[in-house]
């Protein structure tokens, strides 16, 4: 069981989730997912937000480990059910305990959890602290819309930690180390963290730049997120990559999302591909019928730019690719270089719709988009084969 500590104070009480398959019903966890939760000591005793309801007997044997008997505060930073589900559990338990939040964070444990003794809580604002005493003083800041209208982050000053609530967040569950210095798989975290933005935070990009900046003064030295390992080592490296992607920056490559019922798209698909490959480009292929959503928008919002292609399906565009682009359209996506191409046999709607879908969301498109009927001729690969070069030229020297 990982009881490990961050400090002699802050305590580590989370834990590790192997058993859902789908987070939020939505998106695959291969390698599961943690649910952190901490604990600081001071004079007072401060429970930093919850777990997931089922898995509440493990953070009360941890609390049993690291001999926490009593509580006096629960600081709230986000409520989610994920790290909110336990809360009427732990007030049952700690009856004298203090619910610290904001305004909204109020609203919303009412609203879930029916606690409405006005008593039981201390609302709390943007600077407002909290001294616990022994020199432990926890600073408020709240982070709307990262990714909750209620989300706040705690500071820990003389310890030198924010704790992020799911900002900085990462699929997949920790092993036997908690802090990133302890674990040998960071590359394997960071792909996840693409994968968790792209799914759950890419909507609000502006929202996360906006907190950014009011934490931009804090001198960080662990990253203590609801989800992942413990930011340390790679902390500032992990604050960049949500900079870079919360500002719509990305690196040199295509994401190439496509569907094909009998073959024929997918041969256009790979003549844009190879053309691309050969050019330079680092290319990641997605069959939309068969790759997992997640792992098309992570790409998305890796690489610069964004090719789709579909058939045409009752005259639109072919579902699985329909789907994926309302996902991009969902999320708000921006700063990409987009290309279409498309194919039908007897009434083309698919590529026009593509466009039209892509253009809509002011991603440059610098390449005429094409459309097939019904087979592959050399014209048309001569089409693809240009549309591909002129992606290339935009997507390595953009």
């Amino acid at each position: 069981m990982n009881t490990l500590k961050i400090s002699e104070d802050v305590l580590y009480v989370g834990v590790n989730d192997f058993t859902t398959r789908l987070f939020e019903s939505l998106w695959p966890l291969p390698n599961g997912v943690s649910y952190n939760s901490y604990v600081v000591k001071g004079e007072k005793t401060a429970l930093i937000d919850t777990v997931e309801i089922n898995h509440l007997p493990e953070m009360l044997e941890k609390f049993e480990a690291h001999g926490i008997a009593s509580l006096d505060y629960l600081i709230i930073n986000h409520m989610e059910p994920d790290h909110s589900g336990s809360i009427a559990k732990i007030t049952e338990r700690f009856p004298n305990l203090k619910i610290v939040g904001n305004r909204l964070t109020v609203g919303m444990v009412k609203g879930y959890y029916g606690i409405d003794d006005d008593a039981r809580y201390e609302v709390v604002k943007d600077g407002d602290t909290l001294d616990l005493g022994a020199g432990k003083v926890l600073t408020f800041q709240t982070i709307p819309m990262v990714h909750w209208p209620e989300t706040m982050v705690t500071w820990l000053a003389d310890e030198r930690i924010l704790f992020s609530g799911d900002a900085f967040g990462t699929f997949g569950a920790l092993g036997n180390g908690i802090v990133d210095s302890e674990i040998s798989n960071f590359p394997t975290f960071v792909d996840e963290m693409y994968r968790y933005y792209a799914c759950i935070v890419a909507k609000y990009g502006p929202q996360v730049q906006n907190a950014l900046k009011k934490l931009a003064g804090l001198d960080i030295k662990y990253i203590c997120s609801t989800h992942g390992p413990v930011w340390h080592d790679h902390a500032a490296e992990v604050v960049s990559i949500y900079d870079r992607l919360s500002s719509n920056q990305s690196e040199a490559g295509v994401t190439l999302i496509y569907g094909s019922m009998y073959g024929h798209t997918g041969k256009m698909a790979e003549i844009v591909a190879k053309r691309l490959e050969e050019r330079g480009v680092t290319v990641k292929r997605h069959n939309a019928a068969t790759s997992d959503l997640s792992e098309i928008l992570a790409d998305v919002w890796r690489y610069r730019g964004v090719v789709m292609g579909a058939p045409t399906y009752n005259t639109q565009i072919f579902p699985p690719v329909a789907g994926a682009l309302h996902a991009l359209q969902a999320r708000g996506l921006k700063n990409r270089i987009a290309g279409a191409f498309g194919s039908f046999t007897w009434a083309g709607a698919a590529c026009k719709l593509l466009t039209e879908g892509l253009t809509a969301m002011g991603l440059e498109m610098p390449a005429e988009s094409v459309e097939m009927k019904m087979e592959l001729t050399p014209e048309i690969t001569g089409k693809l084969q240009q549309m591909a070069d002129t992606l290339a030229d935009a997507v390595l020297n953009n």
